[in-house]
């Protein structure tokens, strides 16, 4: 696939994984916005009646306070990402976009049409093109008053349930951009929908909302990450982790 100039290149000439993006269309999208509808009606019944998403924090005041942020999380599951969206009331969703690996979540058209219209997701290339996510996500967050993006620092799903050291991408958006770092933490993914499993099982979620880390190196945001998790569950790492490097106060 081609590297695009994202400065210069028509919008017109653009890839269609890339055309949803309101760094080049900066229109009313009435596809998206309707099948963005009835995905947010279809997650509210899943996760009352399905899965009990239960949310710990004041997600409100996080949006008030916070109109540009990066939201990261501990990832064990397929269910994360839908279930952060679930957890942000719909009326936020127009600044809301999921960085999601390209060769997976744009695979096909089908995976291609959900996951731009109904997650507004940011594809991300895990292999041969990473300069071309670092330069399309900082360009959105530069360019855009208010944006929420969604990303998980392990760059991929945990697959015993341990949350693994974080990789430097968040901080290379955080600190190009000057954006500050949400921490969540998602409690029973892994039991709801385990790595390998074909489909989501009932049960409860947990997702606790935690404080703002101001643009930092990896080092300090990964240390202090794992600081606030152990005060919810000690066990969220695996006892044959080194400890990390000690961090600044945020």
């Amino acid at each position: 696939m081609k590297n695009w100039n994202y400065e210069n290149e028509q919008w017109m000439k653009l890839p269609g994984h890339l055309k949803h993006l309101p760094l080049f269309t900066r229109q009313f999208d009435l596809t998206s916005y309707v099948f963005r509808v009835m995905w947010a009606v279809f997650l509210k019944l899943v996760f009352r009646f399905y899965v009990r998403l239960e949310v710990i924090g004041d997600i409100h005041k996080v949006y008030r306070e916070n109109p540009r942020l990066l939201i990261i999380s501990n990832h064990a599951s397929h269910i994360d990402a839908v279930s952060i969206a679930a957890a942000i009331p719909f009326k936020y969703w127009a600044h809301l976009y999921i960085a999601a690996a390209k060769d997976y979540w744009f695979k096909n058209g089908l995976f291609t049409f959900f996951s731009k219209h109904c997650l507004g997701a940011i594809p991300i290339d895990r292999k041969d093109k990473k300069s071309e996510a670092i330069t399309l996500c900082t360009s959105l967050l530069n360019e855009l008053d208010r944006i929420w993006m969604i990303l998980f620092p392990e760059g991929t799903r945990s697959p015993d349930g341990y949350i693994k050291k974080f990789k430097k991408g968040v901080s290379v958006f955080a600190v190009s951009s000057d954006t500050p770092i949400l921490f969540l933490y998602l409690d029973g993914n892994k039991k709801i929908f385990p790595k390998g499993a074909a489909l989501p099982k009932p049960g409860r979620l947990a997702i606790h909302i935690g404080p703002v880390q101001p643009p930092a190196p990896i080092e300090e945001v990964d240390a202090n990450y794992k600081k606030w998790v152990e005060t919810i569950n000690p066990d969220a790492y695996s006892p044959d982790d080194q400890e990390p490097e000690p961090a600044r106060r945020y």
